[in-house]
């Protein structure tokens, strides 16, 4: 495999990782920022807010797990 190949593989494993990582960083600080909004309004419901928030970020962690799958399969198989 020529050296160009595999330079654009690793360009395309780190973009990868790039864009897989600004979603869930987006989406869990949104998630997080409006859970602790709502703790704050209403204290009473704090633990239905906080688990329903750490479902939703191993959710939202998913795609990035994916994105590294992806950049760790064009890395060590092609």
């Amino acid at each position: 495999m020529s050296e160009l190949v595999k330079g654009l593989i690793a360009i395309g494993a780190g973009i990868c990782m790039g864009f897989g990582a600004i979603g869930p960083a987006i989406g869990e600080g949104n998630a997080v920022g409006k859970a602790l909004e709502g703790m704050a309004r209403q204290p009473e419901v704090t633990s239905t807010l906080r688990t329903n928030m750490i479902l939703g970020c191993a959710i939202t962690e998913s795609t990035g797990i994916y994105s590294l799958v992806i950049a760790l399969l064009l890395l060590f198989v092609f």
